[in-house]
């Protein structure tokens, strides 16, 4: 079999740095021991790790001062529904937009259902932006949070996050941003965005494994707790601890990802996270305009490079989505995403929703201009047979 042409690094970023796979080797099994809990050596050592991840993670996102309230979980999913969760109370109204993972959809589609909160949904425009006066015009006296996605999964457009931290600023509503697609993607400052509450995941742009994540949550926000368990610390306290990091930490952490992240983070900085992007960035361009002259092929939201994650969302006349998908992986070895990509309201509103989503090619950091040249003509192949 032909090597495998992965393009689908909006899900996971594949593969990882080899210095990744080799620091999480090493590293776990010489100290994969509890952190925190014990004071020997090996466990102070881990414990050592955790904390330059965090620091690591806060100088990344420009969080804050304390980088304790950096916190681990399993994944964005999971720190945005710590945070939904543990933001909203009887009567809260929430504003968010046709943008968002069903990651973010979901749990407050749950608060709706059983009547707690309500939701305003804003929409985006035809090149799949969010105006932020919408935003401003959608804020009522009990908004209590704004939240909106970094960067959109399917459209790759990279939302005007910094115009609407400084509309929650003036308004005094909280801004809670995920960044399952943007951390690690582009630079980013949460002070100069006026972000509240980051979420991000590992297994994406940061170029750790699977099942890491967390957020940052910066000071003077109230996540109430909705879930409690053990810390290492102070075990005799009845009730779940109140500080960062443990507040929003629970049980052991996963240490092998912990470690993966620090792996990631470390390279992806050294690279330059704008030097990996712009390289992307320039791969998708040559993607976009090649399947935008093919007979037969729709591209969505894909008019430029500014302010693009490198993600193409196409449909090709005559197939269904699912069945591009298929033929490029059976017939050329091409690993991407068909469907929906858990965003069922951008394919509403792009009308693509009854045609069962699109075909979503995404390029990483290792993606090569032959693996870009080889879709092309892959895609050129396929529209060729009915067009």
């Amino acid at each position: 079999m032909s090597k495998l042409i992965y393009l689908d690094n909006s899900a996971t970023s594949f593969p990882k740095p080899d210095s990744v796979y080799d620091f999480m080797n090493t590293f776990f099994r010489t100290k994969g021991v509890s952190p925190g809990r014990s004071g020997f050596d090996a466990a102070v050592e881990t414990e050592e790790v955790v904390n330059n991840t965090r620091k690591m993670l806060t100088t990344l996102f420009n969080g804050g001062p304390d980088h304790n309230r950096l916190t681990f979980s399993y994944n964005a999913t999971d720190s945005l529904n710590l945070i939904i969760n543990g933001l909203v109370e009887k009567g809260t109204h929430v504003v968010t937009t046709l943008l968002e993972h069903n990651s973010v959809l979901r749990p407050l589609y749950v608060h709706e259902q059983e009547g707690t909160i309500e939701v305003a949904y804003v929409p985006f425009d035809n090149n799949g932006y969010v105006n932020p006066d919408d935003i401003k015009n959608a804020i009522k006296k009990n908004t209590k949070f704004v939240i909106v996605t970094h960067c959109s999964n399917v459209l790759g457009t990279i939302q005007p996050i910094a115009e609407i931290g400084k509309i929650c600023k003036e308004k005094g509503v909280i801004f809670v941003v995920d960044g399952s697609q943007g951390a690690g993607s582009v630079d980013f400052d949460m002070q100069a965005c006026n972000v509240d509450v980051y979420c991000f995941t590992g297994h994406k742009c940061l170029m750790g494994p699977t099942g890491i994540g967390g957020s940052y949550v910066r000071d003077g926000i109230v996540i109430k707790h909705t879930r409690a368990g053990g810390t290492g610390v102070r075990s005799a306290y009845p009730a779940h601890l109140e500080e960062y990091p443990y507040r929003l930490e629970y049980g052991t952490l996963n240490l092998l990802g912990v470690s993966g992240l620090y792996a990631g983070v470390k390279w992806i900085t050294e690279q330059g996270i704008m030097n990996i992007h712009n390289r992307e960035i320039e791969l998708w361009d040559k993607l976009r305009k090649a399947a935008q002259s093919i007979e037969g092929v729709t591209t969505y939201c894909a008019n430029g490079k500014e302010n693009k994650n490198p993600v193409l969302s196409f449909n090709i006349k005559g197939f269904e989505a699912g069945d591009v998908g298929t033929m490029l992986d059976v017939d050329y070895n091409i690993a991407v995403r068909t469907g929906l990509q858990c965003a069922p309201k951008v394919h509403q509103h792009i009308g693509t929703a009854d045609i069962h989503g699109t075909v979503r090619m995404s390029i990483g950091a290792f993606t090569t201009e032959a693996e870009v040249d080889a879709a092309i003509e892959a895609i050129k192949e396929i529209a060729s047979i009915k067009n």
